[in-house]
This record gives C-alpha cells, sequence and structure tokens, in this order.
C-alpha cells in the first residue's frame, strides 16, 4: 500500500489550504458557494456577518484558489473554485455522517 509522498512545499501548501478551512466562517463561506455563485451580500446575510469580513475571508479563499470570482455587473459572485473542493468537502462531510464502524 502506498501513501501520499508531499515535498516540504507542497506539505506546507496544503497545511496552509487547511489552515484556512480550519475557521469555522470561511469553512461556510466555501460551503455556501459549493453549488452556485453566491453575491457578497447574500453570503453576509445567510452566515450573520458583515459584508467587509466576508470579503476579507473571500480574498484569501481566492488567493489559496478555494473559491472563484464571477463579475457580473457591479456585482461580485463567488463560486468554489473546482470540482475537487467541492470533493473534498463533500466527502468530509459524509465521513463526519457516517456510522462509526
Amino acid at each position: 500500500m502506498t501513501g501520499i509522498t508531499l515535498n516540504p512545499d507542497q506539505a506546507t501548501e496544503l497545511a496552509e489550504v487547511f489552515h484556512l478551512l480550519g475557521d469555522c466562517k470561511r469553512l461556510r463561506l466555501v460551503c455556501a458557494c459549493i453549488d452556485e455563485p453566491v453575491s457578497v451580500h447574500d453570503l453576509a446575510e445567510q452566515l450573520g456577518i458583515s459584508s467587509s469580513l466576508v470579503s476579507h475571508h473571500l480574498r484569501l479563499l481566492k488567493a489559496a484558489r478555494l473559491v472563484r470570482a464571477e463579475k457580473r455587473g457591479r456585482q461580485v459572485f463567488y463560486l468554489a473554485a473546482d470540482e475537487h473542493v467541492r470533493c473534498v468537502l463533500r466527502d468530509m462531510t459524509d465521513h463526519l455522517h457516517e456510522e462509526d464502524a
């Protein structure tokens, strides 16, 4: 059986991604826009936090390539970056709901 091999730079980058997702507000933001683009305003309302805080967290998530932005007129909508991000979050959510074996 073979494990996952990471060089030191890859391990650091992956740890930083998990660190970002370790903040419950950022995790909830990514989960809120996992299936469809959502505006900053709607994310702020949905999570009950200020638009400026949402924007701050989204900047960090975007820099880590966990979300991507789509501009529509004057509004920016955010969506989970790709299927890899969606799969990790869905798989871990499923894992949480599994019964102990």
